[in-house]
């Protein structure tokens, strides 16, 4: 597994364009926080049980048209979330798997805040909202 921040996780993107972005979270902080332009939501796990999605590395799998090498970069809120799928991915087979560090949000301030610190949106990267 390897490992991109924002930045460089965009210019992998733009220099791939048969790399998939997978945004992990759930399909409300997909739609309302917003998303970065052109990933593919597939959950990691969803409320109210907060269970792992078990297919989910098959979902990922029928977004990369059944093949395992493409490369595909996961991204979360924060960095940590992406981290798991990120390895469910390669016990499942895929063999070019990044983890987007910071996430979208990025970390935590001092206040409990995110986005001020870190992420896809801080770092200004190309993002939409539903």
């Amino acid at each position: 597994m390897q490992h991109l921040d924002p930045r460089a996780a965009h210019a992998f993107l733009q220099q791939m364009p048969e790399a998939v972005l997978v945004d992990c979270r759930t399909e409300i902080e997909h739609m309302y926080v917003g998303h970065p332009v052109g990933a593919e939501h597939v959950a990691w796990q969803e409320a109210p049980d907060w269970d792992i999605d078990p297919d989910f590395a098959l979902r990922v799998q029928r977004l990369c048209k059944g093949s395992v090498e493409r490369p595909v970069l996961v991204i979360c809120r924060s960095g940590h979330r992406s981290l798991y799928a990120c390895e469910a991915l390669e016990k499942a087979g895929f063999t070019q798997v990044i983890n987007v560090l910071e996430g979208f949000e990025g970390p935590l301030d001092e206040d409990f805040h995110r986005g001020t610190r870190g992420g896809w949106r801080f770092h200004g990267l190309p993002w939409q909202q539903s």
